[in-house]
């Protein structure tokens, strides 16, 4: 399993407190009251894959149902074949893609979202209002400026 770095920043930022914690300093550390990630951290996992490049905008294209590879190539203005190959067997690994293989002459292929796949819609919704808030809110800021 891949172990992503930043999954115990708060474990190391602690430790590494309490390595320059000499009897000078007045400060006495308190217990957290939060659960420490595990080594394999859910959210961060969830995280990288939602973060790689193209990855939101695909899981929006299949959003609306089935798609044939050049249908999403046409979805995805500036996605390369290549690029969208990559991605789209990265996502079928991870179980958040089906590619279902068409008897069509020459074979061609469809995707579609897993269970898996359609779990993660509301995740990217919610993310994508924020950042909707976000973006105004610095559009706002720059016209203070």
């Amino acid at each position: 399993m891949l172990r992503l770095p930043f999954c115990n920043l708060v474990t190391r930022w602690k430790l590494a407190i309490r390595q320059r914690n000499t009897p000078a300093m007045s400060l006495k550390m308190r217990k957290s009251k939060v659960n420490h990630p595990v080594p394999e951290c859910a959210v961060a996992a969830c995280m990288w894959l939602l973060g790689g490049v193209w990855t939101p905008n695909l899981l929006w294209s299949l959003s609306s149902g089935p798609r044939r590879f050049g249908e999403l190539r046409v979805d995805i203005p500036g996605i390369s074949a290549k690029m969208l190959s990559v991605r789209l067997k990265e996502m079928e690994e991870k179980g958040v893609v089906v590619r279902t293989v068409l008897a069509t002459s020459p074979p061609s292929a469809k995707y579609s979202l897993s269970e898996l796949g359609l779990e993660l819609l509301p995740a990217i919704e919610a993310i994508a209002k924020i950042g909707y808030r976000l973006k105004m809110q610095g559009e706002l800021v720059k016209t203070w400026k």
